[in-house]
């Protein structure tokens, strides 16, 4: 491609989260002009908690030479331990992940494609998507503004808009009957867990933490939602309240979760843990999803921000390759589908071992773990190998 701007294609990202830098990067070095239209009239980087990056996100950032920026922001989580609710060792996956906090992580990528001179515009809320006549596509916002490009990529989340413009026939969100929950303590008498985060199927509810060396521990829970409590209601818990009831469904797990979360300051965050059904395409002509827009998962696969990176890498290159936005979205597909439907498979499968709804349930689980959770790690590993380079014996490894 040209370096005339003239005559360079010019794509619409709707999203600046983490898929809409990512890709706007990779499309800036595939010759293509991005620019990322934003709902939000200001960056939130204190919403949500934390993830962990697998390494095949942290590949997808090294081929785009991200990697330095984001790793800079995060620490190391070394390996990860599995425990029963007694405290004892199940199963041990030693892969080497990025442990961060979601803002950390969403103004790095904002301000690494910043710094490379990506167009960001805030308070832009998608209205409209339409085709026109020259096969350019129009997207209208709330404020009245209007904008054109020669394609348009919904990189904003599960609830996107863009999804809902394009493909009106698409399933919504749906609940995987679990709530997700987290904050941050202090908790003086825990020593730095060295890296490890340790993970415990308890009794009642799924409880994981990892005590940073500055003391800080970054803590999360799975377990059902409240009987009869509705999606919306969880935030009108005050704290107290949502803490008294964490507590509550571990009681009799080993210590110190109780002590964690006794220690939280600050919010205590809660979500519904939603995935997206299959979705027939991700496209229509030259608009198409990416990210959770397009294959959100639940966090139970720790896959959710890896594979929106390595969608990015992928389309930038097919977009690179093709003349036509509706070949590289329809290859894309083809190519991505079957590895992100197979995680978000296995994402629901995890997420459905860790609040057993009896003591025979959680008797029967119990007996399942170990195997269940080295077939797991096994399966990890291949996910974690991806890369999108010719040269794969210089793919990222955090443990160098």
């Amino acid at each position: 491609m040209t370096d005339d701007t003239a005559t360079r294609p010019r794509a619409l990202i709707i999203g600046c989260g983490i898929a809409g830098p990512v890709l706007a990067v990779a499309l800036q070095q595939a010759g293509i002009i991005p620019v990322i239209h934003e709902a939000r009239p200001r960056p939130d980087d204190e919403a949500g908690a934390f993830l962990n990056l697998a390494p095949n996100g942290i590949e997808a950032l090294r081929l785009l030479g991200l990697d330095g920026t984001v790793v800079d922001a995060g620490t190391r989580t070394t390996r990860i331990e599995f425990y029963n609710h007694r405290g004892r060792r199940l199963a041990t996956d030693p892969t080497t992940t990025l442990l961060l906090k979601r803002g950390a992580l969403t103004r790095a990528l904002r301000e690494a494609a910043a710094e490379r001179g990506v167009a960001v515009e805030s308070g832009k809320r998608l209205a409209e998507v339409t085709t026109t006549a020259q096969g350019t596509v129009a997207a209208r916002f709330a404020d009245g503004t209007r904008t054109e490009g020669d394609l348009l990529v919904g990189c904003d989340g599960i609830r996107s808009a863009v999804r809902g413009g394009v493909l009106p026939g698409a399933p919504a969100p749906r609940s995987t009957g679990l709530v997700d929950s987290g904050g941050f303590s202090e908790c003086p008498g825990l020593a730095p867990s060295g890296g490890v985060f340790r993970m415990t199927f308890g009794r009642r509810a799924f409880f994981g933490y990892q005590v940073l060396e500055s003391g800080e521990v970054y803590w999360f829970h799975n377990s059902e939602p409240p009987a009869g409590a509705a999606a919306g209601e969880l935030t009108s818990w005050d704290d107290n309240r949502w803490k008294d009831r964490l507590l509550e469904l571990h009681q009799g797990d080993h210590e110190p979760i109780e002590e964690i979360i006794r220690s939280t300051r600050g919010p205590i965050g809660r979500w519904p843990v939603l995935d997206m059904p299959d979705l027939a395409t991700w496209h229509d002509g030259p608009v198409g999803l990416i990210g959770d827009a397009a294959h959100a998962m639940s966090p139970s696969a720790g896959q959710g921000a890896s594979m929106a990176m390595e969608d990015a890498v992928v389309l930038a290159r097919l977009l690179r390759d093709h003349a036509d936005a509706d070949t590289a979205f329809a290859e894309l597909e083809r190519g991505r589908k079957p590895r992100v439907d197979a995680t978000v498979r296995r994402a629901r499968r995890n997420g459905d071992q860790k609040a057993p709804s009896s003591a025979a349930g959680r008797a029967l689980r119990d007996l399942a773990l170990p195997v269940f959770l080295r077939a797991g790690i096994r399966a990890g590993a291949t996910l974690h190998s991806w890369t999108d380079d010719p040269n794969p014996s210089t793919a990222a490894n955090l443990d160098r």
